[in-house]
């Protein structure tokens, strides 16, 4: 069983001891120490809740809304719905935060708790401490009966984010409903299942195969939009002569494609092809985290702006989009932050913003892609003894590059003209992770295994 307490939330497998696994216990303590940080900081007794729909989801709301209401707390409780969604609903809400009940794109047997302040972003480092630093405070002080906070039902934000992002400029509805796609989506079984079909039908896309959107829980393969876990949705894609596949992960902040010919698109070129669009029509900067693909850079440089690289984290990559106010932003697992909605990663936006780019190329999705710089990412890690001075092992990286660009805001990037390798090492485990691009995957893969040989080298003396 396992339980990884960090500044976002609280991650966990279902079951097991108290403070081993994501137990009942753990979900009313954290809850409670959230909760009183809320009202510490805001003064403010409302929260926001939501919940993605893996099988642990409805156990964990109820002790979730439990807690709260013990707390003099009134939540208004979205049932069944999105990360973004959730976003959306705690400033539109007044609300003093939110709580998303999901674990992305973990398999079934882990669930999460992913605070919000109350802007509706991720809290942030600061912020994240206290709230664990509070957990460990064991006096809880609860209300008494006739202060117990209340629930709201709210089901109505399905449509209300679908009304914001109808609403939006660059969202060209009669463009989408011109090209008439045909289009297969994949929702793992979870809420996708709920919001996609509408917001399709609202862009006035008709031609819509459905492949696992019964929200039940029941993933039926790695709930990760990674090509591996796709075979499914590509092969209906081809059996139905689809113009493209769309896939989101179970919470919906995450965005794949597939192209027409059953091939990927690229969960990397989700936010390339996306910010390509936002950047040609309204002129500014962008931002991903370190790790994610150059192409970004390249299609922001095209258009005029300034590609800025952020820490990985998404609360990283929207600090910084702040700091140089960027329009479009995000990160290469197929996060889309498009600040003119909200400062989220937001499938359901990044889709209408995709499928009006398509329709207006009046080209298929693959010649599309093909619009784009090839490049290929190579995934690395190297596994090293407990207790090894990795940030000294990272020095020793850094003097040996210091003539090249390289940063070191998020372990050690180094740019060699069109390539890059970074190294992060991980918080959970005593492992460096090796991530290189260039415009091969051989050459990607030379790259990471040049720097994995310095490191022994100096393992070795």
């Amino acid at each position: 069983m396992t339980l990884i307490k960090s500044i976002s939330g609280i991650r966990g497998t279902i079951g097991g001891k108290a403070g081993n696994g994501l137990t009942p216990s753990d979900i009313v303590k954290y809850t409670a120490a959230y909760g009183r940080w809320v009202i510490e900081t805001t003064g403010n007794h409302k929260i926001v809740i939501g919940r993605d729909a893996r099988i642990s989801g409805q156990m964990v709301n109820h002790l979730v809304i439990g807690t709260l209401i013990g707390m003099g707390i009134n939540v208004v409780d979205l049932g069944l719905s999105t990360t973004p969604t959730v976003e959306i609903a705690v400033p539109a809400e007044q609300a003093g935060g939110g709580i998303i009940i999901t674990a992305s794109h973990n398999p079934k047997q882990w669930n999460a708790l992913k605070l919000l302040n109350f802007k509706g972003e991720f809290i942030n480092d600061d912020e994240g401490k206290k709230v664990l630093e509070l957990a460990e405070y064991t006096e809880w002080q609860f209300a008494e009966v006739d202060k117990l906070g209340n629930v709201i039902n709210d089901d109505s934000y399905l449509q209300k984010h679908i009304d914001k992002i109808l609403a939006l400029p660059l969202v060209d509805i009669i463009a989408i409903k011109s090209a008439d796609f045909k289009v297969v989506i994949d929702c793992v079984n979870s809420t996708g299942g709920i919001f996609l079909p509408p917001l399709l039908k609202a862009l006035g896309v008709t031609q819509i195969e459905e492949l696992y959107c019964t929200p039940n829980g029941e993933f039926p393969h790695n709930p990760e939009p990674l090509p591996e876990n796709l075979t499914a949705i590509s092969d209906k894609v081809l059996e139905v002569k689809a113009d493209l596949g769309i896939v989101v992960d179970p919470d919906v902040d995450r965005l794949c494609f597939v192209n027409e010919d059953g091939t990927m698109f690229g969960e990397e070129y989700t936010l390339v092809a996306v910010a390509d669009y936002v950047l040609k029509h309204t002129p500014g900067n962008s931002v991903s985290n370190l790790s994610s693909t150059r192409a970004l850079r390249d299609v922001t440089e095209s258009s005029g702006g300034t590609y800025e690289a952020s820490a990985v984290g998404e609360v990283n990559v929207v600090t910084k989009m702040k700091a140089v106010n960027a329009v479009i932003g995000g990160e290469g697992n197929g996060g889309i932050i498009y600040p003119e909605l909200h400062y989220g990663r937001d499938a359901l936006v990044g889709i209408a913003l995709f499928l009006t780019h398509l329709a207006k190329s009046k080209k298929s999705i693959s010649a599309l892609r093909q619009d784009y710089s090839a490049y290929y990412i190579s995934k690395n890690k190297i596994t090293l003894n407990e207790g090894m001075d990795i940030d000294g092992l990272l020095k020793r990286v850094e003097a040996k590059y210091q003539h090249q660009p390289y940063s070191t805001i998020d372990g050690l990037k180094i740019e060699f003209e069109k390539q890059w390798v970074h190294l992060r090492k991980s918080n959970t485990e005593p492992v460096i992770r090796i991530y290189s691009e260039s415009d091969s995957m051989q050459r990607a893969d030379e790259l990471a295994q040049s720097i994995i040989k310095d490191i022994e080298q100096y393992l070795d003396n």
